[in-house]
C-alpha cells in the first residue's frame, strides 16, 4: 500500500502531503519538511516492489537518480536534491507500507527528493485550452529540446517525453521536464531496449527493437509527437498503428493555418524509419529556430503589426498603450475608452490569443495574459469565485498594488516597463479602467480576463 497523507519519513523530517502522480513503476508524492518547505518525492510503487527482479529495478532506479542529479542547474530539468533511504518501510501506526514478500527485510527503499514545481503540465494545458498557438508551442518544445540535448550529451536517453511529463512553472511559464522514470544509459555496444513510453509518443523502435537501436533520434520522435499534440489539440496516431497502415492524420487538415515550416518539422521528426528522422535533437531544433512567423490573426480585421513591432523592439510602455487601443477597437469601446467585464467576456478568442502570444513571445515568457492567468491560479484564483485575499495576493505578485497603502500604483510612474519587472507585470490591466479604480471594477477586469478558458 502507498504512503498516506500525514505519514512521515526520516524520523519525522518529511511529511507526506499527497500523491502528485503515478506511472508504470514509480509514484511521486508531495512532501513538506520540518521547515515548511515543499518538495516532490519519487520512489518505486507497489507494482515495482512486487516484481521478481525488484532488486535490479531498485538498483537501476537509484543509479539513474545519481546520474540525473548532475543536471540540477539546468533551467528546463527538474532539480534533484538528494537520495533518501527508508528502512524499514513503516507508517505512523508501525505497519509496513510496502509488501516486500520474500524480499530480505534489510532492503530499504530509495526515494528521490526533488524540486516541487507549481504549475500546469502540457497535457492539462491542452485539455483546458485546446490547440496551442504555433509560437507558444515551439517555444516550449525548444526549451525541452535544450534539456534533451544536455541529457544526450551525457550518454542518456529519456524514452518517455510526452506532454504530461512537461510542466510550465507558474512563476515564469518556462517548460520543465519533470519525469525521468525510464531514462536508460546506452552505448554502441550495449543498450537496454525498454518497451516503454506512452503509446502515442513512442518511436517505432521502442516497440520493435529489431527495427533499430534506440538513439537520440528516438527522443526526437517523442518531441515531434508532443509538438503535434500541442498544435493540433489531438493525439498523434501511435507508431504501432502507423506501421500497419493507419495513417497519421494530416496536420494541415486539423490546423490549416499552421505554417509550412512547422508542418514539415513535425512530419520530419515523426518519420517511422529512424534513418529518415533528424539524427540528433540539435539538428531538429535548428529547423525549429528558423520558424519566426507570428500569427497576427484577427476575427475583427485588426492590424497587429504595430503591436508586434513595439514588442519586438522592447518598447514595453508603448506596447502596453497599444494593447489597450487594439482591445478597445476589437470590443467596440473606443468612445468609452475603457473595457468592462462584459466586453472581456465576449472578446474574440482569436484576437485574445494573438495579443497574448505576441506578449509571451517577445518577453520570453515573462509577460502576457496567459502568464498572468497561471499566476492567478497559483495563488488560488478560480473561475466564478471572488476572494479579496486572493485578489491582493495576485496583484502583489505581479506588482500592481501597493500593499502597505492598499491602493493601485500610479500609472505609469510607479510601473516598470522592462524585463526586470515582476513576471506577469504587463500588460498592465489596472490602467484600463477609470482613473480611480473601484474594487468592483478591478474584480471585473482581472477575474473576467483570467477566467478565460482560451488562455
Amino acid at each position: 500500500m502507498a504512503w498516506n497523507r500525514g505519514d512521515t519519513l526520516k524520523d519525522g523530517k518529511y511529511t507526506i502531503r499527497g500523491v502528485v502522480g503515478q506511472g508504470g513503476f514509480g509514484i511521486t508524492y508531495r512532501v513538506r519538511d520540518e521547515n515548511g518547505r515543499q518538495f516532490a518525492l519519487k520512489t518505486l510503487n507497489d507494482k515495482a516492489i512486487a516484481e521478481p527482479n525488484f532488486a535490479k529495478l531498485h538498483e537501476d532506479f537509484m543509479n539513474e537518480a545519481l546520474r540525473l542529479a548532475q543536471f540540477k542547474n539546468h533551467p528546463h530539468i527538474v532539480k534533484i536534491y538528494k537520495l533518501l533511504q527508508e528502512n524499514p518501510i513503516q507508517n505512523n501506526a508501525g505497519n509496513r507500507l510496502f509488501p516486500f514478500g520474500s524480499q530480505p527485510a534489510s532492503i530499504s527503499l530509495c526515494c528521490i527528493l526533488m524540486e516541487y514545481i507549481e504549475g500546469t503540465n502540457l497535457e492539462e494545458l491542452v485539455e483546458k485550452r485546446g490547440a496551442i498557438p504555433e509560437a507558444e508551442a515551439v517555444r516550449y518544445i525548444q526549451q525541452i529540446g535544450n534539456a534533451m540535448t544536455a541529457i544526450h550529451g551525457e550518454g542518456l536517453l529519456h524514452r518517455d517525453v510526452k506532454p504530461s511529463n512537461i510542466i510550465l512553472r507558474a512563476s515564469n511559464s518556462e517548460a520543465v521536464l519533470i519525469d525521468f522514470g525510464i531514462a536508460r544509459d546506452f552505448t554502441p555496444t550495449h543498450s537496454t531496449h525498454t518497451i516503454s513510453g506512452t503509446i502515442c509518443y513512442g518511436a517505432p523502435e521502442q516497440f520493435d527493437p529489431t527495427l533499430a537501436e534506440p538513439k537520440d533520434y528516438t527522443d526526437v520522435y517523442a518531441l515531434a509527437a508532443t509538438l503535434y499534440h500541442l498544435v493540433t489539440g489531438t493525439l498523434p496516431t501511435s507508431a504501432v498503428f502507423r506501421a500497419i497502415n493507419a495513417p497519421l492524420k494530416p496536420i494541415k487538415q486539423i490546423v490549416p493555418s499552421l505554417s509550412d515550416e512547422l508542418h514539415n518539422a513535425i512530419v520530419w521528426g515523426m518519420e517511422l524509419l529512424p534513418q529518415k528522422r533528424p539524427q540528433t535533437v540539435q539538428s531538429w531544433l535548428k529547423l525549429l529556430s528558423q520558424i519566426e512567423a507570428d500569427d497576427l490573426s484577427s476575427d475583427k480585421g485588426i492590424d497587429y503589426r504595430k503591436l508586434r513591432d513595439l514588442l519586438k523592439g522592447g518598447s514595453w510602455k508603448e506596447a502596453d498603450e497599444e494593447t489597450l487601443k487594439v482591445m478597445l477597437k476589437v470590443a467596440g469601446r473606443e468612445k468609452e475608452g475603457w473595457l468592462c467585464g462584459e466586453s472581456i467576456d465576449n472578446f474574440p478568442c482569436t484576437d485574445l490569443r494573438t495579443i497574448d502570444q505576441l506578449w509571451v513571445k517577445y518577453s520570453k515568457g515573462r509577460f502576457g495574459f496567459s502568464v498572468q492567468k497561471r499566476i492567478w491560479e497559483s495563488v488560488g484564483g478560480k473561475p466564478g469565485e471572488w476572494s479579496l485575499e486572493i485578489f491582493k495576493k495576485f496583484c502583489d505578485r505581479v506588482g500592481w498594488l501597493e500593499i502597505k497603502k492598499d491602493e493601485w500604483k500610479k500609472y505609469p510612474s510607479e510601473y516598470t516597463f522592462s524585463l526586470n519587472a515582476p513576471v506577469g507585470h504587463l500588460p498592465c490591466v489596472p490602467h484600463w479602467g477609470i482613473s480611480r479604480w473601484l474594487l468592483v471594477v478591478a474584480r471585473s477586469h482581472v477575474q473576467s480576463l483570467l477566467s478565460r478558458r482560451d488562455l
